[in-house]
């Protein structure tokens, strides 16, 4: 069977679970409408819940509406952008469906985004209002000149607290003190702002949904990285979002309207949290568990009381449950669906998951052009850990030739995974060359290199940017991360092609090791050489403490790249103005603490769960550039985790592979020999 005929045939069809069907019926409704259903059929169940404070679907509709009111007060109408800069707390759902309710735009920033960043975002999006934690405050304030914003509205997390704790963060204590610090920060003197409280108890009356064409009209600009490292805007319409969550729900045959509790760990500023939490709860009317950052006393906790259904996640999230001693203290049997996205999810990590809750863990893909969903691996007995799934219902999928889109390639052979839905965005916000470049036709080109079989399930081999051309052999870095991440020293690593004066590209290994662990580099590279032919095998390796990470999870190459081009020009790694996702600040008040790992996921050894948790926040959309060492000129005495050999010889050994390899000019081989026979 050919990949055209098989595409064509969608053989993933068989693979669903009972009750899952191939057809969906997505409603022609705005957004809000799913909100409003939920409320009309179960006025009086929890909507929401967040740090003790409830909320019924009834008190949330109420709630909404009068801050529609207020925006449209300020001057809100159709089209309008409003910008959201908010954690996971109640705020952000009441203004995401008031904006809504008034056909403008919601624009979600991550609340931990520097001033450039911001401005940028803020400028390109021309947001006239944002709502903005009063945590996040100053570095908008600086973002704001040179942009349209003509209103800020803050909110504290201290205000949706419930009343007893409010009154107790007033007493003239120490430790209260401190606690009020870290959940409210003041702003400056003078501050131009409107309070949020202040803006609901002025409202009055009900706001009516302001009329929208679901399938035009957008409900959401959110920002996503690119090919160039700037933010471009991803126009997300109406219809976009409802079609995601219903097929979301749909792809869950035991899900029951009225009667499943979500843990909302992911972020709801970023697409993945917004579907897999947000919408698709007010779809089936669920609660939802507003957890403000990831920390497993907090998490344990939710999940003693609220006895959540489903959470969607990461895998570490998900492997710091199996590891930690605290697990087997407390029954996570109530946790029935789980899907992971952002990175591969590992097998072992799902054994372990499933035997302690009985529910199902598997691994699906989205990006934020399909809002996020677009694949996911059947939740029974069908799903393949290692693969991205199959197409959930409403989406087509193929694999493409990469030198020549239009030609679909056979099954088992790697291309350009495409897909095509009722999900997919409708492009790029004032950036129609850039939309050309990933819209053919209504099949969305990921940019992902990817295999399907004829079963229809499909694997991601690789980012299409990221192929290594080593003197005319494409060369593939996920294959090498997966030889060296057998390596039992190796925590985590990345491969990257960098620049080889003959042959054009070459491979470079970037490896953290596991806490306590030491290897050379020429143990790591016969390691290579045993599994993997010649061209193949790292020319180079760089021994770091962390790698830097995107909005979801997965290692910049491009930014290891750039630092080591940099290194080896003797200058400063760039550091663009923004980067898939840009250095942060540091954290400003959230109500728990925050783990120092700012670049991204950090690595925590087999026993050590409890010792060092990341911050899923920050690992959702930061890297830390700086953190890493640059690296010019190979040093000749051993790197401060001793990794490299000691004696003159191998010393001697290791410049002179160095140089046949193409890492070093001649030059600076001299230069490095000659320091080190000094």
């Amino acid at each position: 069977m050919t990949g055209s005929d098989g595409y064509a045939a969608r053989p993933w069809v068989r693979w669903y679970a009972p009750g899952v069907s191939e057809r969906l019926h997505v409603p022609d409704i705005a957004l809000t409408q799913l909100l409003y259903d939920a409320a009309n059929d179960f006025p009086r169940r929890k909507a929401l819940t967040f740090l003790g404070r409830t909320m019924t679907y009834r008190a949330l509709v109420d709630t909404v509406d009068h801050f529609a009111g207020a925006l449209r007060d300020l001057g809100v109408r159709k089209g309008d952008r409003v910008a959201l800069i908010l954690p996971n707390c109640p705020q952000n759902v009441i203004a995401f469906f008031a904006v809504l309710r008034l056909g403008a735009v919601v624009v979600q920033h991550n609340p931990l985004y520097t001033p450039s960043e911001l401005h940028h975002q803020l400028a390109d999006s021309g947001a006239t209002v944002a709502v903005v934690y009063d945590g996040a405050y100053r570095r908008l304030a600086e973002a704001r000149p040179g942009t349209d914003l003509q209103h800020v509205i803050v909110t504290s997390l201290a205000d949706y607290l419930p009343s007893g704790k409010r009154l107790a963060l007033l007493l003239p204590f120490d430790s209260v003190r401190k606690k009020r610090e870290q959940l409210v920060a003041d702003l400056p003197s003078g501050a131009n702002v409107l309070k949020f409280d202040e803006l609901l108890d002025s409202a009055t009356g009900s706001v009516p949904q302001v009329a929208v064409d679901p399938e035009r009209d957008l409900a959401l600009l959110q920002y996503t990285g690119g090919t160039t490292g700037l933010p471009k805007g991803a126009m997300l319409t109406h219809r976009n979002l409802v079609a995601n969550a219903y097929q979301a729900s749909a792809w869950d045959p035991k899900m029951e309207r009225g009667r499943e509790t979500v843990l909302a760990v992911l972020p709801i500023f970023h697409v993945y949290g917004l579907t897999m939490c947000l919408t698709m709860n007010v779809l089936v009317a669920g609660t939802l568990v507003l957890l403000p950052t990831f920390e497993l006393g907090l998490l344990f906790k939710a999940i003693d009381k609220w006895k959540p259904t489903v959470f969607p996640g990461v895998p570490p999230m998900y492997d710091q449950i199996v590891r930690s001693r605290r697990t087997g203290k407390h029954d996570l049997r109530s946790i029935r669906t789980c899907v992971s996205g952002a990175m591969r999810l590992p097998p072992e990590t799902v054994e372990a998951f499933e035997r302690v809750t009985g529910g199902r863990l598997v691994e699906g893909y989205g990006l934020t052009e399909s809002s996020p969903v677009a694949l996911a691996n059947p939740l029974n007995e069908s799903a393949r850990p290692g693969t991205i799934g199959v197409a959930v219902p409403g989406t087509g999928v193929r694999i493409v030739d990469l030198a020549d889109p239009s030609r679909e390639v056979p099954f088992g052979i790697a291309g350009e995974l495409c897909v095509r839905g009722p999900q997919v965005f409708e492009g790029y916000w004032g950036q129609p060359d850039e939309t050309a470049s990933m819209l053919h036709d209504g099949w969305l080109h990921t940019g992902d290199i990817a295999v399907m079989d004829q079963q229809g399930f499909v694997t991601i081999v690789d980012r299409k940017r990221d192929i290594i051309n080593a003197s005319g052999f494409s060369v593939f870095p996920s294959e090498i991360e997966d030889v060296l991440a057998g390596h039992p020293a190796v925590e985590s690593c990345a491969v990257a092609g960098v620049s080889h004066y003959y042959r054009g590209e070459t491979v470079k290994a970037f490896v953290v090791l596991k806490p306590g662990e030491q290897i050379t580099e020429d143990e790591l590279h016969g390691f290579c050489s045993a599994r993997l032919v010649a061209y193949k095998v790292p020319a180079l390796f760089e021994f770091r403490e962390d790698l830097p990470r995107n909005i979801i999870g997965k290692v910049l190459r491009r930014v290891l790249r750039a630092e080591h081009e940099a290194a080896r020009g003797g200058v400063t790694a760039p550091q663009p103005a923004y980067a898939d996702e840009p250095p942060p600040p540091a954290l400003g008040p959230l109500p728990y603490p925050m783990p120092t790992h700012e670049n991204g996921i950090a690595p925590v050894a087999a026993g050590t769960a409890d010792a060092a948790q990341p911050d899923y926040h920050v690992m959702l959309d930061q890297l830390d550039a700086g953190a890493a060492p640059r690296h010019g000129i190979p040093q000749v005495h051993a790197a401060p985790n001793g990794h490299h050999s000691g004696s003159l010889v191998e010393e001697l050994e290791r410049l002179a592979r160095l140089h046949d390899a193409g890492a070093l000019t001649a030059a600076e081989f001299q230069a490095a020999k000659a320091r080190l026979l000094r």
